[in-house]
């Protein structure tokens, strides 16, 4: 009797070592994958790379104040997004704090399948995309890929008024090598001026302008 109590308080300890270490497997793996999806979701310069990396990249236009949490559903549901944030001084009658906030407040944006939209439109904080009789209207790569380089250049930049005529140049050298875009004067000081054409919005950012060469009339177009 002694010796079949023994087996059997031998068998319920493996047993129960059996199903923790599988129980502890399955949790290590739920939390990697949640540690892989945290780790593509936090990028510097605001952009998260889904499973639709193939389509353009389109405007979402967004409830105020629904831009980071708009973005981050969207991600959870495994499309590319690019939430572009800025530095800005807040002051208050107490005290002045220095925030986070989107560069083009009220917008996100994301790639996705034109065809295959309602995923997007039904994201809480969404009202609508940016599209015509045809569809949604992609913005242009291009456009993207200036604010997305000025962003990581870590230098001051922030909106600045639409502009849609001006000296186009590009710039040589620095920072913000390749960049096209307009150029300003300012108190002596000149911005670089970047437009995203289809939200009629501008960022601008101060450059020297000895690294920008004009370009002639046509010429990016």
């Amino acid at each position: 009797m002694d010796v079949n109590l023994g087996l059997l308080v031998v068998k319920l300890l493996y047993t129960s070592l059996t199903t923790s270490t599988v129980a502890f497997g399955s949790l290590h793996q739920v939390g990697t994958k949640r540690a892989e999806l945290r780790s593509g979701r936090q990028q510097a310069n605001g952009e998260y790379v889904g499973t639709n990396s193939e389509f353009p990249w389109y405007a979402v236009r967004l409830r105020s104040n629904f831009e980071r949490c708009s973005s981050q559903i969207l991600q959870e549901k495994g499309y590319p997004t690019f939430l572009p944030l800025h530095r800005t001084r807040r002051v208050w009658s107490d005290r002045t704090k220095e925030l986070e906030v989107p560069l083009f407040s009220g917008y996100t944006f994301c790639r996705f399948d034109p065809q295959n939209r309602l995923a997007i439109l039904t994201t809480p904080g969404v009202v609508g995309i940016l599209e015509s009789s045809a569809g949604p209207i992609p913005v242009e790569e291009s456009e993207i890929e200036a604010v997305r380089t000025l962003l990581k250049s870590g230098l001051p930049v922030g909106p600045w008024p639409f502009v849609r005529e001006g000296q186009r140049v590009v710039v040589e050298r620095g920072p913000f090598t390749g960049v096209e875009g307009l150029v300003a004067s300012v108190k002596n000081r000149y911005r670089l001026i970047v437009s995203l054409s289809l939200l009629q919005r501008s960022v601008a950012v101060e450059i020297d302008r000895e690294c920008v060469r004009p370009l002639s009339p046509g010429a990016g177009q």
